[in-house]
Order: C-alpha cells, then structure tokens, then sequence
C-alpha cells in the first residue's frame, strides 16, 4: 500500500538553527519537487525574503531561534510582503504566542518534532489557499 505523498513545484523557505531539520526538511521536499532555499536565523531570513520575494512561495519559520526570533522575523517578513505565506513551527512556543502570529496572518503552526506527513498536508493547503477549519 503506497502513502502518496503530495508534490509540488513550489519555493520553500525553510527558517530553522537546527541542521538535522534542515536536512530533513530539505532533503524530502527536493524529492517532491520543491525548491528549498536556507535561513540559519531570522535576520538571515528577511534578507533572503527581501532580494527574492517574487520567487519565495511560502516561508516554514522556526519560533525558537538566535538572533531573531520567530515573531521578529515573521513582523519583518510582513512588513516586506503583507500577503507572504508563513506556517509557524516550533516545539517549545506557548499556544498565546501562535495564536497571537496567526491573528497577524500567519497561515498555520506545525508542532515538532515534525511528522513529514503533516508538514507536506499543510504546505499544500496552505499554498492551495485553503483556509483552517475554524479560519
């Protein structure tokens, strides 16, 4: 019985200090197609959002991280782009913190550690441009 896992053309940003996610992240999304470009931190982030933002589809930002932490980072990405696509990902963030994010637009939160399964089912939903249930 084969899982079908969904495919997609899109560019990724992956945010995140932690290499082992990356690698993962990086390495699974590559084979279905995606292009994934790598922020260490968040100052890294919105530069990277700032030279590219026509090619960037969706940013998969870490809450947790040095140097700017996941709510900056996802203020300044705002602030560059009002319609960017960020899910929020984190395994130590309080639920106020995200609520807060998604109110300002955030499109969803990904718990870690990450089931590959869930973080492609809200990629796809989020760049398909479906709403949460209760959104």
């Amino acid at each position: 019985m084969e899982n079908k896992l969904p495919c997609g053309n899109e560019t990724i940003l992956i945010v995140d200090d932690h290499e082992t996610i990356w690698d993962f992240l990086i390495d699974a999304l590559s084979e279905l197609g995606y292009s994934v470009l790598l922020a260490e931190n968040g100052l890294d982030a919105v530069e990277i959002y700032r030279s590219n933002p026509e090619e960037i589809d969706l940013v998969l930002l870490d809450m947790i991280m040095p140097k700017a932490g996941g709510h900056q980072t996802f203020i300044q990405l705002k602030n560059i782009d009002p319609e960017v696509k960020v899910i929020l990902s984190s395994g130590f963030v309080s639920e106020e913190e995200v609520s807060d994010l998604i109110e300002q637009g955030a499109c969803g939160f990904l718990p870690k550690p990450h089931r590959l399964p869930v973080v492609l089912a809200e990629i796809r939903r989020v760049l398909d441009g479906e709403k949460n249930a209760d959104g």
